[in-house]
Order: structure tokens, then sequence, then C-alpha cells
């Protein structure tokens, strides 16, 4: 068995709709996925499986919450040592310590490219920092300004398609992650 992280693209179905928590785990189990759980209202899983090709299990995922829910939704998988390796490739760690919440990374299907990051750089505020790690965009966003340019510029069209989460939700999905897997070990 193999641990794996999914995350969700935005979750949200239309007016008076949301996807709660206890209905996706309920969709993992369908799928035959073991011991799946949620972290936070905005769509990361964590769950067991047998050993599968990455793009098949998001396929398989994305088919089922689309089933269930009604409508299709982006969903990357990684597994749980890709996850930790992520965490531990944070570029920013003094400024996740200081302000977790400012700092996310935009979690890639697909490597972005070079230029798709670089070309980032303009849409940054002198305060905000830009970083690409193993293809995956890390970010710290400035804390004067409520809205950052950056952040629109960090786009499906522009980069390929992805899904943001601050340090603290990235902190608490390895720590799930190590969580699992050490039981896992001792079962």
């Amino acid at each position: 068995m193999q641990t794996y992280v999914a995350l969700l693209y935005s979750i949200i179905l239309g007016e008076g709709r949301r996807v709660v928590m206890s209905d996706l785990k309920t969709m993992a189990e369908g799928l035959g996925l073991k011991n799946p759980r949620t972290l936070v209202a905005t769509g990361n899983l964590v769950f067991e499986a047998r050993v599968a090709d990455i793009t098949r299990l998001e396929q398989r995922l994305e088919t089922a919450f689309e089933k269930t829910f009604g409508r299709h939704v982006v969903i990357i998988v990684r597994t749980a040592e890709d996850w930790l390796k992520l965490a531990a490739g944070n570029p920013f760690p003094a400024e996740s310590a200081e302000t977790g919440d400012q700092v996310a990374v935009r979690v890639m299907r697909k490597p972005a490219s070079a230029d798709g990051v670089a070309a980032l750089q303009a849409y940054a505020a002198e305060d905000e920092k830009v970083a690409s790690v193993d293809g995956d965009i890390w970010v710290v966003f400035s804390r004067e300004r409520p809205s950052s340019r950056l952040l629109a510029a960090m786009n499906h069209k522009r980069l390929g398609i992805g899904t943001a989460r601050n340090w603290n939700t990235v902190w608490r999905l390895a720590e799930m992650v190590g969580r699992m897997g050490s039981r896992a070990v001792g079962q």
C-alpha cells in the first residue's frame, strides 16, 4: 500500500452548494481507497491505495467527483514521498516560520516551464518572492497588499494545471502523511 495526497482545485460547486468533507471521504471509500482523511474544508485528501499510476488515479478521482458532486474538478495527486519532498524543498523557510499563511506553493500537474515562472517576476511586488522547485511554484505574498497581482498571474492559461496551498496546509498534510506512513509500517 502507498499513501497519497490529493488536492482538489476550486471545489466551489455553485450558490448554496458545497463539498462536505465527509462526503468526499465516502466517495474515496467507494473507489476502494483506504483510510481516507481530509484536512480543512478546501479539498485536501490523504488516503492509502495500492501502488498506482498517478495519472490514472487522478482520472479515477476526477470521474468519481463529477459523478458524486455533479461538477468536474481538477485533482492533483502526489505520493507521500513526493509530498514530503515538496515540503522539505520549501525555498522560503524563514518566511514560512514567520507567516505561513503568506507563503504558498502552486502544485503543478506537469512541471511549470522556466519561462513561465520567470514571467511571474514581472507581477511580483517588491516585498513578494517567486521560486520554482522541481516544477512547482513557491511564492511569498505581501502582507501589505490585500490583493496581489501575482496571484492573478498564477493561472492555468499561463502556467498549466495546478492548485495552490499555503505553507500551513502543506505542513499539516506532511504531518498527516508522516503519521500514516509510520502507522502503515507498524502494521
